[in-house]
Formats: C-alpha cells, sequence, structure tokens
C-alpha cells in the first residue's frame, strides 16, 4: 500500500494522535514524545529507504585520518597513560553505558541484567569495573546508564543508585504504517519503540546529569555500549583524546568478513562516520578495513553545548508479522557535529576492545574473551 498524498497523510495522522486515551497520551509525552515531530517525519516514508542514503561526495579517509594507539609500554604509551590517570584521579571523568533499546535480542529479557558471566550480569561487571577505579584512584567516578522505556525499570531496581551512579531515559516514538498512518500492535494498542542511541546527549542534558557533572570540573566522557565488555576505562586512551585537539575521539578497528555497520569516511572533506545504509549507491565498503565500534570520548563541554539537526532514519520492523516504520538516530552522527579524530583498537587478544554481544548465540561465542578481558580490568 502506498502512502498517501504528505497533506492527507499529515491530516489523517494527525486525527490518529488526536484518538489516543489521555493516560498513554501523558505517558508518551513524559517520556519524550513529540507527535509534530513524528507528523513531520512521516512525510519522510515516501522517500523509502533510499532516504537515508547520504549526498555528496564520499571518499574512503585519508592516510591520516586514523591513527594508532601508541603501544602502552612505549614512552608515549606511558605519557599518554599518566595524562589519562591525572584526569581521573582529579574527578575530571566520567563513564556513560548505553543499556537502552527495546529487550528484544535476549528472549525479551533486559540485556543489562543476563549474565555474561556466571553469577555476573552485564551490569554487574560495569559496576565492578567503576568500583576498582575508584579503590585505585580513591576518588568518585561516575557511572550513567541509559535507559529506556522498555529497560529502566528493571535497570533502576538492579543498580545501587547514589550521587556517581546514576540512569537517564532515552525518548520514544510511535510507529507508523507503510502508509503512514499510526501502527497497532496485535492488541490493538498504539507501538512504541525508543528511537536509537543518538538520543543520548539530548537525554543526558534534559537529565540534569550533564550540567552538575560540568558544575564540578568534570571535562571527559567515556561512551560505550553495555554489551561491548571490552571497552572499558583505559587512560592511555583517555590521555590521547586529551593530547588531540578534537573534542570527539571514536575508536574503530579491524573489518572482519560479514561485518556490517558504521565505517569511517571523508564526506565532503568532513571525517565522520557513516552506516551502510547511509552510503552512496555505488560507494565501495570494502576499500576502508576498520569499522566503527559505537565507543566514544568527548569532551563534556563540547558535548553540552551541540547544537546540532539530528537525521532521523526510516527504518522497518516487523511487529506482531506485519511491516512496521519507525525512526532512529544514532550516536555515531556525533561526527558530523563535532570534529573528530579516529584511533584504532586492538579487535583480538587479551587487550581487545570490541566483545560485542547482540545474542544468546555470540554471548556463549564469546564468554571465554569476555573473563579474559574482565581478569585484565579488575584486577
Amino acid at each position: 500500500m502506498s502512502p498517501a498524498h504528505p497533506s492527507i497523510l499529515s491530516d489523517d495522522l494527525r486525527a490518529d494522535l488526536a484518538g489516543l486515551d489521555p493516560d498513554t497520551a501523558g505517558r508518551l509525552e513524559a517520556l519524550g514524545f513529540d507527535p509534530e515531530q513524528l507528523i513531520a517525519w512521516a512525510g519522510a516514508i515516501v522517500g523509502g529507504p533510499q532516504r537515508n542514503r547520504v549526498r555528496g561526495r564520499v571518499e574512503p579517509p585519508a592516510p591520516d585520518d586514523v591513527s594508532q594507539l601508541p603501544p602502552a609500554d612505549s614512552e608515549h604509551g606511558r605519557r599518554l597513560t599518566e595524562l589519562g590517570l591525572q584526569a581521573i584521579a582529579a574527578g575530571e571523568f566520567a563513564m556513560v553505558v548505553m543499556a537502552g533499546g527495546m529487550a528484544t535480542r535476549m528472549g525479551g529479557v533486559v540485556k543489562a541484567l543476563v549474565q555474561a558471566l556466571p553469577g555476573r550480569t552485564f551490569l554487574d561487571l560495569r559496576i565492578a569495573e567503576r568500583d576498582r577505579w575508584v579503590k585505585r584512584t580513591g576518588v568518585p567516578l561516575p557511572l550513567w546508564v541509559m535507559s529506556s522505556h522498555a529497560t529502566d525499570a528493571e535497570i533502576r531496581t538492579a543498580l545501587p543508585l547514589g550521587s556517581d551512579v546514576e540512569v537517564f531515559e532515552q525518548f520514544v516514538s510511535l510507529r507508523l504504517t507503510p502508509a503512514g498512518r499510526l501502527f497497532r500492535d496485535a492488541s490493538g494498542r498504539p507501538s512504541v519503540h525508543a528511537t536509537g542511541h543518538g538520543d543520548l546527549p539530548d537525554a543526558l542534558r534534559r537529565s540534569g546529569i550533564l550540567d552538575r557533572f560540568l558544575a564540578g570540573g568534570g571535562r571527559h566522557l567515556l561512551i560505550a555500549n553495555l554489551d561491548n565488555l571490552g571497552a572499558g576505562i583505559d587512560p592511555r586512551l583517555l590521555g590521547w583524546h586529551m593530547e588531540q585537539s578534537q573534542p570527539l575521539t571514536v575508536e574503530v578497528a579491524a573489518k572482519e568478513s560479514g561485518d556490517k555497520g558504521g565505517i569511517p569516511v571523508r564526506w565532503d572533506g568532513r571525517p565522520v562516520i557513516l552506516e551502510d545504509f547511509r552510503l552512496p549507491v555505488g560507494f565501495d565498503a570494502a576499500a576502508v578495513d576498520v569499522f566503527n565500534t559505537n565507543t566514544v570520548t568527548v569532551d563534556a563541554h563540547a558535548l553540552a553545548a551541540l547544537d546540532m539537526a539530528w537525521t532521523y532514519f526510516t527504518v522497518t520492523k516487523q511487529v506482531d508479522d506485519s511491516p512496521a516504520v519507525q525512526f532512529e538516530r544514532l550516536i555515531g552522527e556525533l561526527t558530523s557535529g563535532l570534529d573528530t579524530g579516529f584511533v584504532q583498537v586492538p579487535r583480538s587478544g587479551p587487550e581487545s576492545r570490541f566483545l560485542p554481544v547482540k545474542d544468546d548465540v555470540e554471548l556463549d561465542r564469546r564468554r571465554v574473551e569476555i573473563a579474559s578481558r574482565m581478569v585484565r580490568i579488575l584486577n
């Protein structure tokens, strides 16, 4: 079924939204839902997936766009480590883990509460890492968790919440039919979805947590996926970030067969991350031999001051055996708003910083690597 004329589509969707019961509308508003924004997005459905592709000149990264991290035992590596340790000890550093989404990939269980190692959940291991650094430096180290409407309640119950461990919630929207009307699930209710980890900067600012961190002298944030336990706190990487002139550092890793995701490129001369689905038709992604790990270090002041027009991508999902359209933004688009440096990190071996776990099969395959990595992080 094809969408109607945009003006008719807008009127029909507006009527659908006006028909939401007050309780549902109130809950959505509290979670950051903007009806007018959804109506504007609905007009993009006519563009299909092609609307996600960028226009302009896209080229592989320049030879000096991707840096190599100096070895830990080199003079440069030791200097970077000391620089990072000084920042952590001064209370200038915080870690943010992204634990939102829809909790659908591991049997409907909130991934944060899945046992990554026997007796220890992903969340347990993040807390243990944070506690290890607090003990080592003798100063508080903030840990902030971005949740979603699907994960928030269980994460808050499991966390030892306090002034240095906090949760903030990402935003939501409603799914649409391919024709641009409000999508309803099998029970007839509007289908709510989280709008992507690109919500993080706005959601963090909205929470007030970032302002308090800056007021207390905070300067640097490490942002990583909860399920990538390789992406832990590393003073050498923090030192590398501090030594650069850019406010944003993106970690990339060697690409392997079958990898899908974002890659560093030059878009109209600017170094950015572009997802596969955003690349122009005909661009050879194989020409780039590294890809985005979704781990970044960012200047906290730059993040607080960021004012950019985010791109919301059109994504089609199967919900209750029917196609549904939703709109998402991704954290990698920070590279379009902040000057960025790319640093290549190990993908394998004891210093691997890329151990993602998307489902139960991948968790079973990675448990030995995760155990080895956590021994290094926690000892």
